[in-house]
């Protein structure tokens, strides 16, 4: 879950498989003259838009911290044995009906403590320490990784997984605050490129929701889309079960960013 508190005192949420949901928009609307449409392209849009499916657990029952007077960000939640068995559970769901875009998702989970595997040069990435039993845990997916690699052109999945990394940061860049001035590299543009090439996609916020993209990589112009999210009026809750029933009686909202 994405959680930000805002100045008012209210706060924002917005869960990890809704964050994922808007990598799959951009997935199934890329490809245009300049950018080739993903290859593999239903199972690689169904990766974009699942591949945080291993949190759908944890989004029945959010945490939440009464000394910090928030839940905590997906990323302060820790990766205990609970949590490592969710993200196991999503993959082995995903790869049961669709065996490419597991193999997607199990990639793009352990790449997650892996530095993405070098893939991404800006923005840098955060990287979380890593104890043994998640060290376990990724080295048991890469292994099952490779095995389903046969009979997969790996260049062709470089590719896509490259892809996915961009869709899931251009995704959190737009979730996890107001959108800024920023660039995403190297970003590729075919297929049968080295890691190393690609090009620096610049997002420059224009006002009122709207984004230009600089080049422009999807196949409508202009392209509206968004995310669902929750906002609370407050983020102070006596328990964490008076959280939970404020965050189930919220309804959604959604907030929309028109790309040009």
């Amino acid at each position: 879950m994405i959680v930000r508190k805002l100045d008012d005192g209210s706060m924002l949420l917005i869960n990890q498989t809704d964050h994922a949901a808007l990598s799959g928009y951009f997935a199934a609307h890329w490809g245009n003259a300049e950018f080739a449409a993903p290859a593999r392209r239903e199972s690689t849009v169904r990766a974009a838009a699942l591949h945080d499916c291993g949190w759908s657990a944890y989004e029945t029952a959010p945490r939440y911290d009464r000394q910090a007077k928030s839940s905590p960000s997906f990323f302060q939640v820790p990766n205990d044995a609970s949590q490592l068995q969710a993200f196991g559970a999503g993959i082995d769901w995903l790869t049961g009906l669709d065996a490419y875009a597991g193999l997607l998702i199990s990639r793009h989970r352990t790449g997650l403590w892996r530095n993405r595997y070098g893939v991404v040069r800006t923005p840098a990435m955060t990287m979380r320490p890593i104890d043994a039993r998640v060290e376990a845990f990724a080295a048991d997916y890469e292994r099952r990784q490779e095995l389903a690699m046969a009979g997969v052109d790996r260049m062709e999945f470089a590719v896509n997984y490259r892809l996915l990394q961009f869709w899931d940061i251009f995704s959190l860049a737009l979730c996890m605050g107001e959108p800024k001035d920023q660039i995403f590299e190297p970003v590729p543009v075919a297929y049968g490129q080295a890691p190393e090439d690609g090009v620096t996609i610049r997002m420059i916020p224009l006002g009122g929701g709207d984004i230009k993209l600089d080049p422009f990589p999807f196949d409508q112009h202009p392209l509206t889309l968004g995310y669902v999210y929750k906002r609370l009026p407050t983020h102070v809750f006596a328990s964490e079960a008076e959280f939970r029933l404020a965050w189930f009686a919220a309804a959604p909202q959604v907030k929309s960013f028109r790309f040009l």
